[in-house]
């Protein structure tokens, strides 16, 4: 579990959100899975295979409407911490239920901006995740939230939530306890690559340590930045 000196912090998963297809009246594919709810069923959590020819989500009984920029294996999972969700709340002055932001999983007690590329979470008996890369806002969800600025003001805040794949597939339930038993030799967490790919590119050759930690794009956009300071 996490710790900071002597101090145990409990992260756990306050709730386990899957959705059924709704009509998108906000982006290019005709159904959305962005709104999702909370279930009180353990959920059977499996590696999809990759986008577009796989099973779209990692979680059994969940959808996901654009299967060409969401889900597969490296977006498996998509986690959001309940306490960033209370400052949106504030923020935006209304209610976020659970799995307002089209999370999975909503976890407590787990600062999921500072969590590394390739660190592994373990939750529940035998579902073992690990952290893959950040999620970045899209039209469909400006939409749901329903504010024409919203992709902006998400982007500035720089707490994207993280995208997760699956490494032993398991069940996941409200309140099963989440363990971080593998952190890698590397500082590259959510928050810096999610800058980096978004506001500020000048911090792409800071991601160069986290190596094949980093999803294939965003290995991509470090290496473009390379040629171009060669070049």
């Amino acid at each position: 579990m996490p710790s900071i000196g002597s101090v145990l912090i409990v992260a756990r998963i306050e709730s386990v959100n899957i959705a059924v297809a709704m009509p998108n009246r906000y982006g290019s594919a005709p159904a959305t899975g962005i709104g999702k709810r909370p279930t009180s069923e353990p959920v059977w959590v499996r590696d999809p295979g990759e986008k577009s020819i796989g099973l779209g989500s990692g979680l059994v009984g969940d959808f996901i409407g654009d299967g060409k920029h969401h889900g597969g294996r490296n977006q498996a999972v998509y986690a959001f911490a309940r306490e960033d969700l209370d400052d949106w709340q504030t923020r935006l002055g209304r209610v976020l239920p659970d799995g307002y932001f089209g999370e999975n999983l909503t976890t407590s007690g787990l600062d999921v901006t500072a969590a590394l590329i390739g660190e592994r979470w373990k939750i529940g008996d035998t579902l073992e995740l690990q952290v893959t890369c950040p999620r970045i806002p899209c039209a469909t969800f400006r939409g749901w939230v329903g504010d024409p600025g919203w992709l902006k003001t998400f982007t500035q805040a720089a707490r994207p939530g993280a995208y997760l794949r699956v490494i032993t597939p398991g069940a996941v339930s409200a309140g099963d306890i989440v363990e971080i038993v593998h952190r890698p030799p590397h500082h590259v967490s959510i928050g810096l690559v999610f800058r980096a790919t978004t506001t500020d590119r000048d911090l792409l050759e800071q991601l160069l340590p986290a190596g094949d930690d980093l999803d294939d794009e965003t290995r991509d956009l470090v290496r473009s930045k390379q040629t171009v300071t060669l070049d």
